[in-house]
């Protein structure tokens, strides 16, 4: 009898060892579907969201809770002064669960509300985990559910609105910190201000963080407290909805950051000793804490937990229109170690008794969860590790995601900027790292994220520029440094994005070079808002160097955008040339050429191609983006033989040290 190959073994011959391992994992999965569902859908099982909570019906209203170590539970708030009254009592129903109805005239909206839960020895007032809408006393800092119940729903207006299948272009933005001025924004601010901003620069996907609550701004909205309860401190649930309801409208879509990886120890605001254990939610003992986030982590082998889980995947993407999720932390989850200290190396490291099976399971029912919900939504892993299969199809033997992040290019910009002089970098391991990945599995390239622009790191164009970022930015200021610095941060741009790898992302300000680095308020910096925002007047001046960034990132994503480019899957290298520090590749009809060497132009540089005619379309030396027009971008190109006719054809170019070409391969008219 032939042996069952999963696609997933089939397509990387290399798996074959662990073919059983990855049949095993499909057998699992699919079995503990059943186990949940009883033979019903996903969709149908995720929707704790619908029964657990607050509701408003017909009669009255309706709250229940999971808290299966409570002895009483009673709901107290700003209708009651805070205190347990028989009358707002809970019943115990089986299983855990706890239940009241209430009259429709016991609460209103706008009522600040809590559980308080008994347990054998102690009791302890908890913001319920199901909670809708959070809010924090300005004065005592202390966070309470709200009831959220307007006489007249949010209404949608952009009903129609489906993701397309264009690569997505993520713009990553943070609500709080988009705006100029030294507070957290809003939701309002940021539909009215930075929608029409990103739609301009050509963007096609927003990635939302710090979207479910958190305790601490300064977390940057990692450390999660309520799951079904939008930030309050960016303004209403409905706010929110009106963000993506006209995000909708311009055509771009909108994806939530998802931290299912782990959850804030908070036990007031959080589900930390939700029901006075610590096991309700999260793995006893060590393996339930997180030893570098100082967080406790989720035990995906309950089946209330996975419950938990997956209806607020549903929530986010019924009840708010979300597009799609970066899933936080995946590395965490996938492996007991949280991938603490594991090269992955070899394949044995993703196969291994080191491998949480049950979040495994957890990825797989959730990717198809969210097919099922919206077949167009968008699933991102945020992985470290390069598991195989992650963003294979869970049919193939993989987990289902649509792309896992390309984290190790922003380490190897960095790498390559602080420890090699610019005639030390090697074009060949410049071409290797951009285009090394799974030809089955697409990712998401960038050459720097938020994770760079927080402070004990250092953004691209700092790292470039230093200390000359105050001083000579003006347009009138010559200085080498920066000219150096602006020449290579387009260059590492255009390097990233042109061979992405089907999807690429930029961190808001970083496509303009942002000067300041992302510091939260916090006690070390007198909680000073200074540098947790976004100087947009800065790109927006056509006085200052930041305005050429920011007017190439608009060109670079309109050239992609325009031309499909990230639809084309293979990146072919045309040359590499270490000594001259010289980089050339095609893709599709389109020829990047890139000239790193610091010092040496080139005349008549050639380029081993077929014949064919060229034409200039993008070029980071152009004096529009701060260059200094050195090529001839209205010209058209045409390749040379060497010899005879039938012998190797050149492009020969012109080459500016520290620069970049864009061609397009162009129809040569045929001689009637």
């Amino acid at each position: 009898m032939k042996k069952f190959l999963p696609k997933l073994v089939q397509d990387d011959p290399w798996l074959e060892p662990y073919s059983g391992v990855i049949s095993d994992r499909m057998i699992v999965a699919e079995r503990r579907q059943k186990e949940l569902t009883g033979g019903k859908s996903l969709y149908e099982f995720s929707s704790g969201h619908l029964y657990f909570g607050l509701h408003k019906t017909t009669g009255g209203w309706i709250i229940r809770e999971w808290a299966p170590n409570a002895t009483y539970i009673y709901l107290v708030g700003t209708f009651n002064e805070w205190r347990e009254q028989a009358e707002f009592s809970f019943t115990h129903i089986g299983e855990g669960v706890w239940e009241l109805e209430l009259e429709a005239d016991a609460i209103d909206h706008g009522d600040l509300y809590a559980l308080q839960i008994h347990w054998a020895v102690s009791s302890g007032k908890r913001v319920p985990a199901w909670a809708r809408y959070v809010v924090q006393d300005k004065d005592t800092h202390i966070f309470n559910a709200q009831v959220w119940a307007p006489e007249l729903p949010y209404e949608w207006r952009n009903t129609g609105f489906e993701r397309t299948e264009e690569p997505p272009l993520v713009y990553e933005a943070h609500v709080g910190m988009a705006g100029e001025e030294p507070r957290v924004h809003t939701y309002n601010e940021f539909r009215e201000l930075m929608l029409p901003r990103i739609k301009a620069n050509g963007y096609n996907t927003i990635q939302l963080m710090a979207i479910p609550e958190h305790p601490y701004y300064g977390s940057f909205g990692y450390h999660v407290s309520s799951f079904f309860a939008p930030s309050s401190r960016f303004g209403t649930p409905d706010e929110l909805k009106q963000l993506i309801d006209e995000a909708h409208g311009m055509g771009l879509a909108v994806i939530m950051d998802l931290v299912h990886s782990h959850a804030v120890k908070n036990e007031v605001e959080g589900l930390g000793n939700y029901d006075g254990t610590r096991f309700q939610f999260f793995h006893d003992g060590p393996k339930g804490e997180h030893p570098a986030w100082d967080s406790y982590c989720f035990n995906y082998g309950k089946s209330q937990v996975v419950h938990f889980l997956l209806s607020n995947i549903k929530y986010w993407l019924e009840e708010f229109k979300f597009d799609g999720f970066r899933f936080d932390g995946v590395t965490s989850m996938l492996y007991f170690n949280h991938g603490l200290g594991i090269a992955f190396t070899n394949y044995a490291d993703y196969f291994g008794a080191n491998v949480d099976y049950d979040a495994v399971t957890y990825f797989k029912l959730a990717n198809k969860l969210m097919k099922e919900v919206n077949p167009k939504s968008l699933s991102i892993a945020e992985d470290m590790s390069g598991m195989p299969g992650l963003a294979a199809p869970v049919e193939s033997g993989g987990l289902g995601f649509d792309f896992r992040m390309a984290m190790g290019m922003p380490d190897f910009w960095i790498k390559v900027i602080k420890e090699k002089s610019d005639e030390q970098w090697d074009v060949g391991d410049i071409f290797y790292q951009l285009t090394s990945k799974r030809l089955d599995e697409k990712v998401v390239s960038y050459a720097e994220s938020h994770d760079q622009a927080l402070v004990g790191d250092k953004t691209i164009i700092f790292r470039l520029i230093d200390k000359e970022m105050y001083f000579s930015m003006r347009k009138d200021q010559p200085n080498l440094m920066v000219e150096r610095g602006i020449a290579l941060h387009k260059m590492i741009r255009l390097a990233t994005a042109s061979s992405a790898g089907g999807a690429y992302l930029n961190f808001m300000g970083n496509e303009f070079g942002h000067p300041e680095w992302i510091d939260f308020p916090r006690e070390g910096n007198n909680w000073s808002f200074k540098h947790a925002r976004r100087i947009w007047s800065i790109a927006d001046n056509p006085e200052l160097k930041f305005h050429w960034l920011y007017d190439f990132d608009k060109e670079m994503i309109a050239l992609i955008n325009e031309n499909k480019l990230l639809t084309i899957p293979s990146v072919d290298l045309v040359l590499e040339n270490k000594p001259d520090n010289v980089l050339a590749f095609h893709r599709g009809l389109f020829l990047f050429v890139f000239n790193f060497n610091p010092q040496h132009s080139y005349t008549d540089y050639g380029i081993p191609l077929g014949a064919g005619k060229y034409r200039i379309v993008l070029n980071t030396d152009s004096g529009r983006f701060g260059g200094n027009d050195l090529v001839d971008e209205d010209i058209s190109y045409y390749t040379l033989p060497n010899g005879g006719v039938e012998s190797q054809h050149y492009l020969k170019l012109y080459l500016p040290a520290r620069s970049a070409l864009v061609f397009k391969k162009v129809d040569i008219p045929k001689a009637k």
